[in-house]
C-alpha cells in the first residue's frame, strides 16, 4: 500500500541502525512496534526476534497486522480465494454509499469493483460465522481484501477524497490477491489499542515508536479501509461519506508532548526508537530533553523522498526529501 508514513524505504536504515544498538543476534528478544500501521518494521523484525508485538488504534491496521504479524503458522487458503475472484458483485453497503452508479454518487471505486468488495466482504463473514475458517483465515481474508481494493481504489492514494473521474488504475477488475505472511516458529500478539494505554501493559526489549508526526488524522485519511474491515452499519457523512473515527493526540499540537512524556515514561522497555522527521509536530529538541531524562539517548539520520500522492493524477505535485531522525534511548529501567 501506498501509505502516509510508510517505513517501507527505510526498513534497511531501520534495522541496521537497531542491531548496532542492540547487537546482531535477536532472537531472545522482544520486539514491539506501537503504531504499527501497515507493520512494514514488525514485518522485517518477526523472522529474526524471539516474538513481535503490533499494535495500532485504527482497525485496518489491526487487520492487516492481525495477518502479518499475528498469523505465523501455514495456511491452506487457495480454495477461498478462488471462491472469493469469482463472485458475482452485489449491490451492498459499499457500492451504494461509495462507488460510481451508487445512491450517493462518491467515486471512490467503480461500479463493478464496489460490488465485488460487497460480495467478498460479505462472503467472509457469513464463512467466519458459520465456522466455515478460523480466527486466522478470516484476517488473512480480510487484510487481502483490503489491500486489493486499494490497488484498485478512484483516489490519489488516501481515502480523503475521491478523483472526479474514475482513472486508469480505478478500472482494473479488483482481484483478490493473497497477503503472504512470514511463517515462524513463535507466536507473536496484535492490539488494537490507544498505544498510551497499551504501553501500561506490555513489556519486551526493544520498543519501537512511529507515531503520526503532524496534524493529518489516519483515521480520516484511511476512513474507507476502516468501513471496508468492520463492514457494519453508519450513516456516511458528508462529501466524503466520513465514519466517526479516533482522533490521535499525537496529531495535536498542544497534547503532543504531554502524551511523548507519558510514554517514554510508562515504557517498560530497555531499548526505544522513535522514528520522527523535521517537519513533525515535536521539535528535535523537545524529544532529546524528554528522552534524555530517562537513560543514555543518541541519535541517527538519514535523508529520503517523503509520501506523495498519485503521480498520474497530481502531475504537479512536487516530490520532496526530508530528514528521517531515528532518536535512540537506552532506558534506565
Amino acid at each position: 500500500m501506498n501509505y502516509i508514513g510508510s517505513k517501507h524505504k527505510l526498513a534497511s536504515f531501520l534495522k541496521t541502525a537497531i542491531t548496532q544498538v542492540v547487537g546482531d543476534n535477536l532472537e531472545q528478544l522482544v520486539f514491539c512496534d506501537l503504531f504499527a500501521g501497515t507493520g512494514i518494521v514488525g514485518r522485517n523484525f518477526k523472522p529474526f526476534v524471539k516474538q513481535v508485538i503490533a499494535n495500532d488504534v485504527e482497525f485496518y491496521s489491526y487487520v492487516l497486522n492481525r495477518n502479518y504479524i499475528g498469523n505465523f503458522k501455514k495456511l491452506d487458503i487457495k480454495n477461498q480465494i478462488d471462491f472469493l475472484n469469482n463472485l458475482e458483485g452485489v449491490e451492498g453497503f459499499i457500492f451504494q454509499n461509495y462507488c460510481e452508479n451508487g445512491s450517493e454518487g462518491r467515486l471512490y471505486f467503480s461500479s463493478e469493483n464496489g460490488k465485488k468488495i460487497d460480495a467478498m466482504r460479505q462472503q467472509i463473514e457469513v464463512w467466519k460465522s458459520t465456522n466455515k475458517i478460523n480466527e486466522d483465515t478470516y484476517f488473512f481474508l480480510l487484510a487481502s481484501l483490503i489491500e486489493s481494493a486499494d490497488r484498485v481504489a478512484n483516489t490519489a492514494s488516501v481515502y480523503g477524497a475521491y478523483l472526479k473521474k474514475i482513472k486508469k488504475s480505478a478500472q482494473n477488475e479488483l482481484v483478490i490477491q493473497p497477503a503472504n505472511f512470514e511463517l515462524t516458529k513463535n507466536a507473536h500478539k496484535v492490539f488494537n489499542q490507544d498505544g498510551n494505554v497499551l504501553i501500561k501493559k506490555i513489556k519486551g526489549d526493544i520498543l519501537y515508536l512511529d507515531p503520526p508526526y503532524n496534524a493529518r488524522q489516519y483515521g480520516s485519511n484511511y476512513h474507507l479501509l476502516t468501513t471496508i474491515a468492520k463492514y457494519d452499519t453508519f450513516e456516511p457523512q458528508g462529501k466524503t461519506g466520513l465514519r466517526s473515527y479516533y482522533r490521535s493526540s499525537y496529531c495535536k499540537k498542544n497534547e503532543v508532548k504531554k502524551y511523548f512524556v507519558e510514554l517514554i515514561k510508562n515504557a517498560n522497555f530497555k531499548y526505544i526508537f522513535l522514528s520522527y522527521n523535521n517537519e513533525g509536530l515535536m521539535t528535535e529538541d523537545e524529544i532529546r530533553s524528554v528522552m534524555s531524562a530517562h537513560g543514555k539517548y543518541s541519535l541517527k539520520t538519514t535523508n529520503y523522498q517523503r509520501f506523495k500522492a498519485d503521480k498520474t493524477e497530481n502531475r504537479n505535485h512536487k516530490a520532496t526529501e526530508t530528514v528521517e531522525y531515528l532518536h535512540i534511548l537506552e532506558k534506565q529501567l
